[in-house]
């Protein structure tokens, strides 16, 4: 018999989703049979939120029969990269007769990357308006937002009390995740927080060679767990694309409980060997655990200003300044006291860090 999942209320919206959902994404590389199957063992075993796209190619084709047949058992949430509300619309009657359904219970932005693409959704004629308009016809019961990379627009998102809820990246092996910053301000503001990319696009894995207690690997289910313990997440959808995937990612979820500050501080350093493995240097995991830091700098949000800085596209780099810029104590306040190092679990000199940070953004403390 299997385990129930957890259910959480998604934000305002009131709905009850359990903490494990079901991504979409990769459905374009398997056939219409493999989707279903895979699907249908997930309801099975309790999972009531799908999420998809238009813009994930024939995704919404494959649910649609199964939909059609558990259509009270679930709830359905699509997206349309639109920014202008006549073409969202138009979208949305292609998803519905994909989905093979006459509404859907959650309609999002769909990367909304920036201040001037939020401009423009938020503006009259753009993609709120067309929301708004579907909520009112019936045709959409709520409606969210999904985001990547840019923290000033997704703080404003978030702030606006514009949302339901908000989709966002969190992982700790690459730099797109938002980090546990901005999670707890959505969640304090009743937005439903939907986490996408919680194994980096498949990259969080133990390499081939690791044991896998009780058949899972330690990775995969470790990370699964971490997002699943934070209570200001309410669902975390990775993307399945079979059976045994389900499998896997279930028992991780339903075995959340055993996971303690000791398992998670092994699952980061794990992690921090696997960056290093993958040559990307002293990379900061968002963990936390530098914190707090003597002089009151917020060292993980420095580290991910500084990656904005310096990998970003030349276009883009102004995400680290702003971010850096908007921090309370900058990066040359460091004292060099070393306490943070002693408490990394990827062992990163964290004031020789800071100082390459001030050499980007220049000096600011007074």
């Amino acid at each position: 018999m299997s385990q129930p999942l957890e259910k959480r209320r998604l934000g305002k919206t009131n709905l009850e989703v359990t903490v494990f959902g079901f991504g979409c994404i990769k459905f374009p590389n398997i056939s219409a049979d493999q989707a279903a199957a895979a699907l249908d063992h997930a309801i099975d075993l309790g999972v009531n939120f799908i999420d998809t796209a238009r813009g994930y190619g024939d995704s919404e084709v494959k649910i649609g029969p199964v939909l059609k047949r558990r259509r009270n058992q679930v709830y359905i949430a699509t997206k349309s990269g639109r920014r202008k509300a006549d073409g969202m619309m138009r979208e949305l009657e292609t998803s519905l007769k994909n989905l093979q359904t006459d509404y859907l219970d959650l309609y999002q932005a769909h990367w909304v990357c920036d201040d001037n693409v939020l401009d423009e959704a938020l503006a009259p004629g753009g993609a709120l308006e067309a929301l708004r308009k579907a909520k009112e016809q019936g045709k959409v019961r709520h409606y969210g937002i999904t985001m990547h990379r840019h923290h000033t627009a997704i703080r404003r998102a978030i702030e606006s009390g514009l949302f339901e809820t908000i989709m966002l990246a969190y992982n700790a092996l690459d730099e797109e995740g938002v980090g546990p910053d901005l999670i707890p301000l959505a969640a304090e503001r009743d937005m439903g927080v939907i986490i996408m990319k919680p194994l980096s696009g498949g990259r969080l894995v133990s390499p081939p060679s690791s044991p896998k207690p009780d058949g899972l690997d330690p990775v995969v289910a470790g990370t699964l767990r971490e997002i699943a313990t934070n209570p200001g997440i309410t669902t975390v959808i990775p993307g399945m694309v079979s059976v045994e995937e389900v499998d896997e990612n279930y028992r991780a979820i339903t075995t959340a409980h055993a996971f303690d500050d000791a398992a998670r501080r092994q699952l980061f350093e794990t992690i921090a060997a696997m960056k290093k493995e993958l040559r990307y240097g002293q990379l900061c995991l968002g963990c936390g655990y530098c914190l707090p830091c003597t002089q009151d700098i917020e060292i993980p949000k420095v580290f991910r200003a500084l990656y904005m800085h310096q990998q970003y596209p030349e276009d883009q780099r102004f995400m680290g300044d702003e971010l850096y810029d908007s921090l309370g104590m900058p990066a040359d306040a460091c004292a060099e006291c070393g306490e943070c190092v002693q408490r990394c679990p990827a062992g990163i000199d964290i004031p020789e860090r800071m100082k390459e940070a001030v050499a980007a953004f220049g000096r600011r403390a007074a």
